[in-house]
Parts: structure tokens; sequence; C-alpha cells
């Protein structure tokens, strides 16, 4: 495996679990039901999980770092306006 798959899913995996978490406390705000809180980290979780494993195994270099530029992107922008 090379090592710069490594690298971004590393990078992918804690810009994704910020933004799973950021998403987490929005819809908490929004709803205030526990419920509706666990079912959008489970989607976020999931969705985190298949675009990792998705850049270990298959995905171009340019897709692979493009998605770590626009979770990280997202990730920033959701804290900094939140």
């Amino acid at each position: 495996m090379e090592t710069w798959r490594m690298i971004a899913t590393v990078l992918l995996f804690v810009g994704g679990v910020v933004l799973v978490l950021v998403t987490m406390a929005k819809v908490r705000e929004r709803t205030g039901s526990g419920s509706t809180v666990a079912i959008s980290g489970a989607i976020g979780a999931t969705l985190l999980v298949l675009l990792c494993v998705l850049t270990l195994t298959v995905l171009a270099p340019g897709i692979a770092w493009g998605a770590v530029i626009v979770v990280g992107a997202v990730g920033s922008t959701m804290l900094l306006v939140g």
C-alpha cells in the first residue's frame, strides 16, 4: 500500500470525524431530538468509513486528495460559522 494513500486516509478521517461531530451538534441544536442526532451520526460515520476505504484501495490520487481538501474546507467553514 502506498504511503500517500495512508496519509490521505488519516487526514480524511481526522477531518471527517470533526465534520461528523459538528454536524451532530448542529442537528441537536435544530431538532433537540436524540434519535435524530444518532441517525445523522450513523449516516455521517458510514459515509466517512466508506470514503476512507475507497481512498485506501481504489481512488485515483487526484480524487483522493480532492476529497481530503473538500472535507477539510467544509469542516473548517462549519467550525468558523457555527
